[in-house]
């Protein structure tokens, strides 16, 4: 076994060639029995293989930076760099699912969001120019999917602006992101993927035209001197090349010896340089290869040898909203869908069936997603932008200036909102509820079941003037929580057992936490303090008759799965305010911090997000305003 014996990447420098074929075979067999166990991204990092291998071979990591845009495809570079314990892989304490410096020098990037990484090449590039580093190389690995994010070409445009600053740009073609890549670049790289190469045409007009007598050689110079319009004829890289940049391809991606050669040409290059290398997404297994839908891009726990799931699912919210969405479509025409090359995990894949020519994927471009959806709702279609809720943070300028100021009815519909916990710090959707509370006119909806999911979605394309917001979690919906009442637009989810003329606390739930805030509830009256839950629904604007009800209680709590800077519970409390209701609010949420990668429950335990640590925290609130709590301590809560 070779594998074990890599340690970091230099281990790999004695390596034969039929080496690197056998250690390429280990890698994805360890792959397929290490993801199969965990869940993880399998289909992207069996793409890789080669190429990884290739890339640590030509390049010196740490000291040479190599970058790999969004990270789902680093688990072979993890191995590579002495980090081969994957049986806890995405797990608290575990590796990450992603690069990592907090695991490895050779990490860089560790935000896995699409298209940044040449924003960071550049930027790199730069810092070894200024302090003179001529022998520090930076090789920016990026996906033709990630290649569709505006991000990419605002930095290609300044990479290709200095032409003497090295810097090698790896696109890993496998004509996918999560589906297949679609769109003008596509087309463009799949030319460039069927087209033999202009150097092998040339190489031949030569040889022929040196052997011809007399005009041979004028004619082979002219021909030379026209080679970039033969280029673009034959092998029409020329988009690249109009940028200023050199390019190198296509290569076979899963030739270690020829990626190699490209490579090392590329590094002694001066300037930038494009190495479009073909791969095979999900390579190597071959459940992964005839999966039509995301190559296995990533998957749960499953059976290594069939690929088939080891347990089913109940329903999730994601499959609630896709359920609802085809309803939806066959009532009203006007219905359309969006989704940034995530069709299948926002949940789109029916909708797009049943409406082939309603259904529009924008690629990795969130902000133009938005503001074509403004275009969209003002020629008369009532847009449904299904995206994760961390990727609506890159569309933030478009929802605000191009969406609610022109007062359009789109809706966003934001999959994966609040703690998602394996994934870590840049997956959690944390952040949606605090940024959208700043945008004049929009409405935000946080369904606590499949119920209100469905019927806050249908809420939400009604509005026709203003931006909407449903917004729900990642995995398993739960069971139903009925309501026992109403008050305004808001539903009592609990009464206080006893006639009380001034309940103790009001408890506001926020979405998904309605369980766990009936449970808080309990949990207080096992205590002897009073509590009404109740669930306002659309959490902005605030109720009108949240603050008349806040004022008929001692104590206002939140809970939300949102970050609390900025979230409900400060909308909650500047609404009080504005009524005049001077009554004690303590808000919880999700601490402002980067939180590590573990399961969902394991995070919220970490940050006190759960109904013991609330209640217990509460209960001493209460004791406080009694005067009591400096006397009698805080019962036990469990």
């Amino acid at each position: 076994m070779l594998l074990p014996r890599i340690k970091g990447p230099r281990d790999l420098d004695r390596l034969s060639q039929e080496e690197l074929k056998q250690l390429a075979a280990e890698i994805r067999s360890f792959l397929v029995d290490a993801v199969s166990k965990t869940g993880g991204h399998l289909g992207p990092n069996l793409g890789v293989v080669e190429l990884t291998i290739a890339l640590h071979r030509v390049f010196e990591s740490p000291k040479d930076k190599v970058l790999f845009d969004t990270g789902h495809q680093a688990y072979v570079h993890k191995l590579l760099t002495g980090r081969q314990d994957f049986g806890s892989l995405r797990s608290k304490g575990g590796l990450s699912g992603y690069p990592s410096r907090a695991e490895s020098d050779h990490d860089v990037i560790e935000n896995s969001h699409a298209s940044t990484v040449l924003g960071w090449a550049d930027g790199l590039a730069k810092a070894n120019e200024v302090l003179g580093r001529e022998d520090h190389y930076v090789a920016a690995v990026i996906g033709d999917g990630a290649l569709t994010g505006g991000m990419a070409w605002e930095a290609l445009n300044n990479i290709a602006a200095a032409k003497d600053r090295p810097l090698v740009i790896v696109v890993n073609d496998n004509e996918r992101s999560y589906g297949p890549t679609i769109g003008g670049l596509a087309n463009h790289l799949a030319t460039l993927r069927t087209t033999d190469g202009y150097e092998r045409f040339l190489a031949r007009g030569k040889e022929i035209l040196e052997r011809t007598p007399v005009v041979g050689k004028p004619l082979f110079e002219t021909l030379h001197g026209a080679k970039k319009g033969l280029k673009d004829f034959i092998a029409p890289q020329g988009m690249f090349e109009d940028l200023g940049l050199k390019y190198i391809g296509p290569i076979d991606g899963h030739d270690i010896e020829a990626l190699e050669s490209a490579l090392t040409r590329a590094k002694r290059f001066s300037g930038p340089v494009i190495v479009h290398c073909l791969t095979q997404k999900g390579r190597g297994y071959e459940p992964a290869v005839q999966d039509e839908a995301d190559r296995f891009h990533a998957v749960g726990v499953i059976h290594p040898d069939t690929g088939l799931p080891v347990s089913t699912d109940a329903a999730s919210w994601t499959s609630v909203f896709a359920d609802e969405m085809v309803k939806l479509g066959k009532e009203r025409k006007d219905i359309v869908a969006i989704t940034a090359a995530m069709l299948q995990p926002v949940g789109l894949k029916k909708f797009a069936d049943a409406f082939p020519d309603r259904i529009f994927d924008v690629g990795i471009a969130e902000q133009h997603g938005a503001t074509s959806a403004a275009g969209l709702a003002t020629g008369g279609a009532h847009p449904v932008f299904a995206v994760y809720a961390t990727f609506l943070n890159r569309a933030f300028d478009q929802v605000l200036m191009d969406v609610a100021l022109h007062k359009c009815g789109v809706t966003f519909v934001l999959d994966r909102a609040g703690v998602t916990g394996t994934d870590g710090a840049s997956h959690n959707g944390m952040w949606d509820m605090s940024i959208m509370q700043v945008v004049p006119g929009l409405r935000l909806a946080a369904p606590r079941d499949a119920e209100q999911l469905r019927a806050q979605l249908r809420e939400a394309v009604e509005v026709k003037d203003a931006p909407t917001v449903v917004r729900y979690s990642k995995g398993v919906v739960g069971p139903a929580v009925p309501a026992v009442g109403k008050i305004g637009g808001m539903d009592v989810l609990r009464a206080p057992a006893d006639e009380v003329t001034r309940p103790d606390v009001l408890l506001v739930s926020v979405g998904a936490l309605a369980p766990m805030c009936l449970e808080i509830a309990g949990l207080l009256d096992k205590q002897g303090i009073s509590t009404t839950v109740v669930d306002p629904r659309w959490v902005k604007p605030v109720d009108e008759a949240l603050a008349p009800l806040a004022d008929r209680h001692r104590v206002v709590v939140t809970v939300e799965d949102n970050g609390r800077t900025g979230g409900v519970g400060a909308a909650v409390s500047q609404a009080l305010r504005d009524a005049g209701v001077d009554v004690p609010l303590r808000d919880f949420g999700i601490p402002q911090r980067f939180l590590d990668h573990a399961s969902r429950k394991e995070v919220m335990a970490e940050i006190g997000l759960t109904a013991p640590d609330i209640a217990r925290q509460v209960t001493g609130l209460v004791a406080k305003l009694d005067g009591r709590f400096d006397s009698e301590p805080a019962a036990a809560i469990d």
